[in-house]
């Protein structure tokens, strides 16, 4: 029944070897069992909402991906939009308490949810350019990165130049650059699961040097989110128009849409499940992120999206949604195991060399830019630039997204800007100029 639900003779695998990826990817990626909690925590959540928030998000998006789109392919909430979350809407802004924030991301997910659901959301992937694209994701990266390093002490204020390198004796730091090697070293070995590896290691390190301790233990018995963090639809739409959110909505969907739909094909056509280079079932594959994201706001998470790391399990060689579901088992096990994680998740020197990492993984997006041409990697470069320097995501999408039909126009090629990308360019200008810079 198993062989013939998951289509595993058809793709040329077995259970055995479904249940083997499964662990790789599992591997690869609950590092954000540990990062996410921490990021958020920043924000002022509590550690243990975000920590069954995220879990039970990740549980619900992978189980909708392995059960009703076949697709060896994970959902987590994301990295990026939780710095994001944290940073540069809660963080930047004293007036947003981060439930106001969910409510944010919960009308993005809604919108996600209705885009799923119709043929908008293929205009809405053609209209922006593939140059624009991999700049977002390489720009949220170097900010993924730059949390990474200043979290660790690595990199500290400046007053004169905003940063500097940090006291590189200090404790907390030394360890930090110790994960780092190592987990680099992991990588560099082809490690199943090095992100997890390398904190394991980092962590005992930490114990044996006294600056990490279990009082609490190391398990216990789960304890589910006490309340919904979003009680109510209307007064999410309410908050989000009483505190000018729309940027933050605009910036949540537009990043977790191109994100999701990006990995999916990459992970899709890595195991050959592409078909005439369209994605079978591609609706139920976008619902699983979007009823994921919608329903993680309610819990106390960022948005998701299906996570990269889902190649590695195909490496290993699944095929088929038998691999998501053996991973949203590993994640529902995990949970108890919080007293460990919210030990290890306190200090930052354990979880930043895995900010930092994962920030130079999603910079392989730069080689895909069109450099020769500068109408096109002009506007990616400002994406990419601005991102970190104003610690905003959205602020970088803006700017990219002025400057390229702006170039086009001015160079006689206003032609080949999709009409969309107008309508965005209009939207952003409005926010630069009117609304809070987040």
């Amino acid at each position: 029944m198993i062989r013939r639900y998951f289509e595993l003779d058809a793709r040329g695998t077995s259970i055995s070897r479904e249940i083997m990826a499964g662990l790789t990817t599992f591997l690869t990626m609950v590092y954000i069992v540990i990062v996410n909690p921490i990021i958020l925590s920043e924000a002022g959540v509590p550690f243990q909402q975000v920590f069954m928030a995220t879990i039970l998000a990740t549980i619900l998006g992978t189980l909708w991906m392995g059960l009703f789109a076949n697709y060896p392919i994970a959902i987590a909430p994301g990295m990026g939009m939780n710095a994001y979350f944290a940073f540069a809407v809660v963080g930047a802004h004293p007036n947003i308490t981060y439930q106001v924030a969910f409510e944010a991301v919960f009308i993005a997910g809604v919108l996600f949810l209705l885009l799923s659901l119709t043929p908008f959301r293929e205009a809405l992937i053609r209209a922006i350019p593939d140059n624009l694209k991999h700049g977002i994701t390489a720009g949220i990266g170097l900010f993924i990165a730059f949390i990474g390093l200043r979290l660790s002490g690595i990199v500290v204020a400046h007053p004169t130049n905003l940063v500097a390198l940090g006291d590189l004796r200090a404790p907390s730091t030394a360890l930090a650059l110790i994960g780092l090697l190592i987990t680099a070293l992991l990588f560099a070995l082809r490690l199943p699961g090095a992100l997890f590896f390398g904190m394991a290691i980092t962590a005992i390190i930490a114990v044996f040097t006294g600056q990490l301790s279990f009082q609490k233990g190391f398990v216990s018995l789960p304890h589910l989110p006490s309340y919904a963090v979003i009680e109510s639809p209307w007064q999410a739409v309410i908050d989000t128009i009483q505190y000018d959110l729309y940027a933050v909505v605009f910036s949540f969907l537009i990043v977790t849409l191109f994100d999701t739909t990006g990995t999916m094909i990459a992970v899709a056509e890595q195991a050959g499940l592409l078909k005439n280079g369209t994605m079978p079932r591609v609706k139920h594959a976008l619902l699983a992120d979007s009823v994921a994201t919608t329903v993680g706001a309610v819990l106390g998470t960022s948005p998701t999206s299906a996570y990269i790391e889902s190649s590695t399990g195909v490496a290993a060689g699944g095929r088929s949604g038998l691999t998501s579901v053996v991973v949203a088992v590993l994640f529902a096990i995990s949970v108890f195991f919080a007293p460990a994680v919210s030990a290890i998740a306190g200090l930052s020197a354990i979880t930043a060399p895995a900010l930092i990492i994962v920030g130079s993984l999603m910079l392989g997006s730069l080689k895909h830019i069109d450099w020769s041409r500068f109408d096109e990697a002009f506007p990616a470069f400002l994406i990419i630039l601005t991102m970190p320097l104003t610690s905003s995501i959205a602020t970088g999408i803006a700017l990219g997204f002025l400057a390229y039909p702006l170039l086009k126009l001015f160079t006689g090629q206003a032609r080949s800007v999709h009409p969309l990308l107008w309508v965005f360019a209009v939207l952003f200008l409005y926010q630069l100029l009117f609304l809070p810079h987040v």
